[in-house]
């Protein structure tokens, strides 16, 4: 068995591993959002622009963590 096919096998488990740490880190954003507008619901949409913006540098960490799986082993 070969580097190329165990890497063929691994690559699915490692995108999926990828996306925990960026699930949490969304989900954790929209939390804070929510408790933030509870607090102080005249800050809504200022709140929820932010809350778009952190989830996009979010989601971005994941497409990054993905695309590593596609370097190839030398």
């Amino acid at each position: 068995m070969n580097l190329a096919e165990v890497t063929g096998h691994i690559a699915p488990l490692a995108f999926g591993v990828a996306t925990i740490g960026p699930a949490i880190g969304v989900g954790i954003v929209v939390g804070k959002t929510v408790e933030s507008v509870a607090r102080q619901p005249e800050l809504q949409g200022r709140l929820t622009g932010l809350m778009f913006l952190g989830i996009a540098f979010t989601e971005a960490l994941a497409f990054v963590a993905i695309a590593v799986g596609f370097i190839p082993f030398p």
